[in-house]
């Protein structure tokens, strides 16, 4: 059973950037198709951004399109959310996700296609 730690969450400005890392505690985290949701005040968890098992397959929520970047490092059990052109509405609870699969091209967009999670990393951007 793997265990995902956030880091990175913070306090910023409107228009800043921010880096989010998930790590993973499992060696076959390459098995592990992963993914980033945000919870804010009053809302459910929704989809932020996907990545297959390789790397090489993303997907991203229309809202953060441009914005986000998701990036893994199998040699290193991590999977980070580059932020920029952080907004208000961007401010919520992060929440690192994985499944194993079997697809090397394949990523989840959805939440109950989960069945780890971290903790989550708050962020909260100011206008």
């Amino acid at each position: 059973q793997v265990q995902l730690v956030e880091s990175g969450g913070g306090l910023l400005q409107a228009g800043g950037s921010l880096r989010l890392s998930c790590a993973a505690s499992d060696r076959t985290f390459s098995t592990y198709a992963m993914g980033w949701f945000r919870q804010g005040p009053g809302k459910e968890r929704e989809f932020v951004a996907a990545i297959s098992l390789s790397g090489g397959s993303t997907a991203y929520a229309d809202s953060v399109k441009g914005r986000f970047t998701i990036s893994r490092d199998n040699a290193k059990n991590t999977v980070d959310l580059q932020m920029n052109k952080l907004k208000p509405e961007d401010t919520a609870v992060y929440y690192c996700a994985a499944r194993r699969a079997y697809l090397g091209n394949y990523y989840y967009t959805q939440k109950q296609h989960y069945n780890y999670w971290g903790q989550g990393t708050q962020v909260t951007v100011s206008s």
